[in-house]
């Protein structure tokens, strides 16, 4: 069996990051990124197309082979690493080892991601928004097979591999799987014609493709796997944010004017920004004019459970919502009790000043 193990790697690492002014990125000038598909689908339904670019580095190896390496920039403030090497083995459980591989010079593949990450980020500059250190990425992997011997029907021997498939995707000796997990694991699967099948678990994917072409697929999981990255980063955002937003409404000081301001303009703004975040992260996967590759993102979708990541984020957005009407409220009461006792001394006042006068 031939193909290629590829390695996704999604990195967080700012708020926004101005693509229309990314002019150069390691001595190279990134330009959108080109999908092809042979499947049917409508012209006039567009297809997110992030910042390419294949940095030209010195050779990296693992088992080897080459790694070929390229790098994605997204306007969402994420970095893509993606790391494809080829592959020859006899069985499936073969590739087993190139869950977590070293290269040959004894690197592990994630840490030459990262540092990937890291030039890329230092070559942007000050086209990110609000930038931040990169996040511990979010990976994937896909064993790709573009070659089986013997095979021109892919279903009938993906039928006859389900306990491999199973343990290769669980990382896991087959023989020790359950019936329930293989089924699990071959739970969600894709298939377009006779010549290629996709099988995608949490962790790793196989795609199949007897006619060579995988990167529209490829690229589809890129993206769900982006935005896995992003919600998750959200989330935790969300929660830390929250955490010293109580703290912070607790400490307030009322006044007519004081520490409250300060509080109530941090609760509008990062509100407003991860509200927009959100819908920017949920827009990329909302239109594929491919219909078989918008069933593969709904099948990652379900796989990586991107609807409870985007209801937690929106649950936590409602708290947020809650938090500032709250405090706002408090502060209009506040501001209405001031203005109230004011008008009582001035009233108060008035009256002394026409008795003295009186007098």
């Amino acid at each position: 069996m031939k193909g290629e193990v590829v390695y996704l790697y999604a990195f967080d690492v700012a708020n926004e990051i101005q693509t229309a002014r990314v002019k150069e990125v390691l001595a190279a000038k990134p330009t959108p990124i080109e999908v092809y598909t042979d499947h049917t689908y409508p012209k006039d339904v567009p297809l997110y197309k992030p910042l390419a670019i294949e940095p030209q580095r010195p050779q990296a190896t693992c088992g080897g082979q080459q790694v070929r390496l390229m790098v994605r920039i997204y306007d969402v403030g994420v970095v893509c690493v993606v790391a494809r090497v080829p592959v020859e083995v006899e069985q499936l459980h073969d590739l087993m080892p190139w869950h977590r591989p070293k290269l040959d010079d004894g690197l592990l593949l994630d840490e030459l991601a990262r540092q990937l990450c890291r030039e890329v980020v230092q070559n942007l500059g000050d086209v990110m928004i609000q930038a931040s250190a990169p996040s511990e990425p979010e990976a994937y992997t896909v064993f790709c097979l573009t070659e089986i011997p013997g095979v021109n029907d892919v279903a009938p021997w993906l039928s006859r591999q389900q306990r491999e498939v199973a343990g290769l995707l669980a990382e896991t000796k087959a023989e020790l799987l359950s019936d329930a997990q293989v089924s699990e694991s071959m739970r969600v699967q894709r298939s377009f014609s006779l010549a290629d099948a996709l099988v995608i678990e949490w962790d790793a994917a196989l795609v199949v493709d007897l006619d060579g072409y995988v990167d529209d697929v490829l690229y589809v999981l890129e993206l769900a796997n982006m935005q896995l990255e992003e919600y998750r980063r959200m989330d935790q955002r969300l929660d830390h944010y929250l955490t010293r937003a109580y703290e912070d409404v607790q400490q307030a000081r009322f006044g007519l004017f004081g520490t409250y301001s300060s509080v109530l303009s941090k609760l509008r703004l990062f509100r407003v920004d991860v509200t927009r975040l959100n819908d920017e992260v949920s827009y990329i996967g909302k239109f594929f004019g491919d219909w078989f590759l918008a069933r593969v993102y709904l099948g990652a979708s379900e796989r990586f459970y991107l609807h409870h990541w985007r209801n937690s984020i929106e649950q936590r957005l409602d708290q947020l919502d809650k938090l500032y009407n709250v405090f706002n409220s408090e502060i209009t009461n506040r501001r209405l009790l001031w203005l109230e006792a004011l008008i009582v001394i001035f009233f108060a006042v008035d009256l002394v000043l026409l008795v003295l006068l009186k007098g």
